[in-house]
C-alpha cells in the first residue's frame, strides 16, 4: 500500500463512481457470503413462523438491514475494492453493529475515532480515502477532511439528509431547531451542526418527555436561565439563550426515535407556544416536519403487529448502541418479557441468558428465561442487524431444545 503525500490540500478529490456493474457484482457476492441467511429466507417464505418440537419462532414482517444500511455497507466494500492501493479510513462505525464493524475492519479500513470519541484527522494525508458512515458527520469534520485532500466516500442515509435540509431552513428563517434525539449520537451531532447553517441558527437537543416539559415550562413562564443552561449543558449551540431563542422553534428529530414519542414532543412544545402566543400567532412561532426514518417506522409497526399475537417472550437482536434497536426493545417490554441481545452467544442455556439492561447500560444475567415447550418466541432485529446473526439466534433457540439445523430446513 502506498503512503501518500502528507501535505494538506484544499483541492477537491475527483468523484469516483463506485457502483459500476463490475464492482457491484463482486461486492454483492462478498456481502451475501458474510450476511445472507438461508434459514431466515426460508422462514420469511413460510409466512414468518416455524414450529418444531413444540417450539414456535415468529419473525416480525420487517426486521434487520434497511436500504440505507445496505447501501452504506455496499459502498464501504466497494471502496475497499476500488481504492485497494490507498489507505482507507472510516469516521467511527459504519453502523451500530459490532460484527459488521469487525468485517469492515477486516477489509483493511481503519477507524479514525478512538476512545475519546473524536476523530484523529491528523493522521490523514492527501489521497487517503475516508468513509462517512450512514449517520453522517458534522460540518466541521467534513471540511477538515476535504482540506487534507482526501477522497470522501459518503454513505450518509437519505433520511438523515432530509432532516439536515429542514434544520438548515430553520437557521435561514431564524427559527431554533429543537432536536428530539440523543445529544451524543453521531447522527444528532451531524444534524446539530447543520442547525447553525452559515453562522446562523441555534439548536437545543431534548431526549425525554421530562426534558421536553422543562423546555415547555420555560416557553410558557421563563425562569432561571443559568439553571436551564446547566440542565441542558452539552445539548445546545454556542451562544444559545433560552430567553431569546425559544421565541420561534421548529421540532426536528434523530431519525431512529420512536414516532409516538417524537409526536408527543411536538405536541407538547406546540401547546406551550399556543399558551404563550395564542393559536393564531403560534402558526408563525412553531413548525415541525415528519422526519422519522421510514425503515425505523416499518420495523416498529411490524413489531407492534406481532406483539398483538400470543407469545411467551421476545428476543430483540442488534448492537447495544443502536438507537432504533433499543426502541424495539422498549416496545416489547411493554407487552411481554423481552431480551435485547447482541447475538446468539448470549443464549447460554435454557436457564441463563445475558442481555442488555438500559438502566445499567450493560449486560445482566437472567435465570429461568425460557419456558418449557410448548413455547412461542418472537424475534425481531434492528436496521443494523444482518440476517446471519438472526439465523444464529434462531438456530440457538432450537438447539437448546435439541433441534438441529437440518430439521429446520426440512420442516
Amino acid at each position: 500500500m502506498t503512503t501518500p503525500d502528507a501535505t494538506p490540500s484544499s483541492a477537491p478529490s475527483p468523484r469516483v463512481n463506485l457502483r459500476t456493474p463490475e464492482v457491484m457484482t463482486q461486492v454483492q457476492a462478498q456481502v451475501e457470503s458474510h450476511y445472507r441467511s438461508e434459514i431466515v429466507d426460508r422462514l420469511r417464505a413460510n409466512g414468518g413462523s416455524i414450529t418444531v418440537a413444540g417450539v414456535t419462532v415468529k419473525l416480525a414482517k420487517q426486521f434487520g438491514f434497511c436500504y440505507g444500511v445496505e447501501r452504506a455497507i455496499d459502498l464501504a466494500y466497494a471502496a475497499a475494492k476500488v481504492f485497494h492501493d490507498r489507505r482507507l479510513f472510516i469516521l467511527g462505525e459504519i453502523i451500530h453493529n459490532p460484527e459488521v464493524n469487525e468485517q469492515i475492519h477486516a477489509l483493511g479500513i481503519r477507524n479514525l475515532v478512538g476512545k475519546s470519541g473524536a476523530p484523529d484527522l491528523d493522521v490523514l494525508a492527501v489521497g487517503d480515502v475516508v468513509i462517512v458512515p450512514a449517520f453522517g458527520t458534522d460540518v466541521e469534520t467534513l471540511a477538515r477532511i476535504k482540506e487534507r485532500g482526501c477522497q470522501i466516500v459518503d454513505t450518509t442515509c437519505g433520511d438523515v439528509m432530509s432532516v439536515w435540509k429542514r434544520v438548515r431552513q430553520n437557521a435561514n428563517d431564524d427559527v431554533i431547531s429543537i432536536i428530539h434525539g440523543k445529544a451524543r449520537h453521531e447522527e444528532t451531532k451531524a444534524t446539530a451542526s447543520r442547525a447553525v447553517h452559515g453562522g446562523k441558527g441555534h439548536y437545543l437537543v431534548v431526549l425525554t418527555l421530562e426534558e421536553t416539559d422543562l423546555v415547555c415550562d420555560y416557553i410558557r413562564h421563563g425562569g432561571d436561565k443559568a439553571a436551564f443552561l446547566k440542565r441542558f449543558r452539552g445539548a445546545y449551540s454556542e451562544g444559545f439563550d433560552p430567553d431569546i431563542h425559544l421565541r420561534r422553534v421548529g421540532v426536528a428529530n434523530q431519525t431512529t426515535m420512536l414516532r409516538g414519542e417524537t409526536e408527543e414532543v411536538q405536541r407538547r412544545i406546540k401547546a406551550a407556544i399556543v399558551d404563550r402566543d395564542g393559536a393564531e400567532n403560534a402558526q408563525e412561532s412553531f413548525r415541525f416536519f415528519d422526519t422519522i426514518c421510514g425503515a425505523t417506522q416499518e420495523r416498529q409497526d411490524a413489531l407492534i403487529q406481532m406483539l398483538a399475537q400470543p407469545m411467551d417472550l421476545l428476543l430483540v437482536i442488534g448492537g447495544y448502541n443502536s438507537s432504533n434497536t433499543s426502541h424495539l426493545a422498549e416496545l416489547g417490554e411493554e407487552i411481554v418479557p423481552t431480551y435485547f441481545i447482541g447475538n446468539a452467544s448470549r443464549l447460554g442455556s435454557r436457564e441463563h441468558i445475558r442481555h442488555f439492561d438500559p438502566q445499567t447500560r450493560g449486560e445482566i444475567l437472567t435465570e429461568h428465561w425460557l419456558p418449557a415447550p410448548p413455547v412461542t418466541i418472537g424475534i425481531t432485529a434492528g436496521a443494523s442487524c444482518p440476517n446471519n446473526l438472526i439465523e444464529e439466534t434462531i438456530l440457538r433457540v432450537f438447539e437448546l431444545h435439541g433441534v438441529q439445523r437440518d430439521a429446520l430446513l426440512l420442516s
